[in-house]
């Protein structure tokens, strides 16, 4: 049987490293995908990364399963580190690096792109370019929840355990965060001027 996330922490913790290697494979490329969204740069990500694994192989013996899932344990991890990281290089709004759109979920991506109708693929990337610009410029407090609930779809609740907050915070920074997304993609000329929606997300109240 495929041990769960709880049994490979404690095998970590008794110090084996195919167990870590396990979790490392499974949630490594979400996280990394998660710190560039937050801070649009890659030399960022792959420190954050890099620090959240230590601290799991460091502290494994500490995590609670019965507090929330190893994700969330992680994405948490994450969060603190990403900002830590862009409050000492003081880039509240981050810079954007040359990409060709990694880190967007196909899923979370599309969510934006279909109301921008890029009608080739040259288009697309400069959506792609202007999606992560606008995510990037936002507030620290609404780009951490469009991150995790859009691109990285997690459910209101995961998101809210992640950090440490209400599922109804959760919703209402989720819904500001919208207004201000969508208000970046119309002055870019991304957006069509006569849509007044929101991005279509998926809810899990």
């Amino acid at each position: 049987m495929t041990p769960t996330d709880g049994e490979l922490i404690q095998l970590i913790a008794a110090g084996d490293e195919g167990a870590f290697t396990t979790v490392y494979r499974k949630h490594q490329a979400q996280i990394y995908r998660f710190a560039l969204l937050m801070s649009g740069s890659a030399a960022i990500a792959e420190d954050v990364t890099q620090e959240v694994f230590i601290v799991l192989m460091r502290e494994a013996a500490h995590y609670d399963e019965t507090r929330g899932s190893l994700s969330g344990y992680l994405y948490g991890i994450a969060r603190n580190y990403v900002l830590r990281c862009l409050h000492r290089n003081r880039l509240y709004v981050p810079y954007l690096e040359e990409s060709d759109g990694t880190g967007f979920s196909e899923a979370g991506l599309s969510k934006l792109v279909a109301q921008c109708d890029p009608v080739d693929e040259v288009a697309r990337h400069e959506v792609i370019r202007c999606v992560r610009q606008a995510v990037l410029a936002l507030p620290a407090r609404y780009r951490d929840v469009v991150v995790l609930c859009d691109f990285q779809e997690l459910s209101y609740a995961e998101a809210a355990a992640v950090l440490g907050r209400p599922v109804g915070t959760v919703c209402s920074r989720l819904h500001r965060g919208h207004a201000l997304l969508l208000d970046k993609l119309r002055s870019c000329g991304k957006l069509d001027s006569r849509e007044s929606g929101t991005p279509s997300v998926r809810c899990f109240a």
